[in-house]
């Protein structure tokens, strides 16, 4: 469950970004809208279509981005490798010889 929505997310971030980078920036930038053509979606159009695209995909990045912390918050066993060295060194018996070679 959790790698499925991983992968959703890491998608919809890849289409986020290109979608961020497609639109016309005040400069020009990347824009695809800059021709003067009459074409089936006009500069207003793909504008409009960008603009709602960026929304829907940053609400879709926003959900997934929640989920996946609420997802990975649920258990309550210790995953610091702290928490994990300090429980494997109890294991150990203790010497009770120093290991450092004494001075002569």
């Amino acid at each position: 469950m959790v790698t499925i929505l991983l992968v959703v997310h890491l998608l919809i971030a890849i289409a986020l970004v290109v979608v961020i980078l497609i639109q016309r920036s005040e400069g020009g930038g990347l824009g695809i809208g800059g021709s003067s053509s009459s074409g089936l979606i006009s500069v207003r159009g793909t504008a409009n279509l960008l603009t709602r695209a960026t929304a829907v995909l940053a609400a879709g990045f926003m959900l997934t981005s929640l989920v996946l912390a609420i997802l990975s918050g649920g258990s309550n066993t210790p995953k610091s490798v702290l928490d994990r060295d300090v429980e494997a060194e109890k294991s150990v018996p203790a010497k009770s010889t120093p290991s450092v070679p004494l001075s002569k």
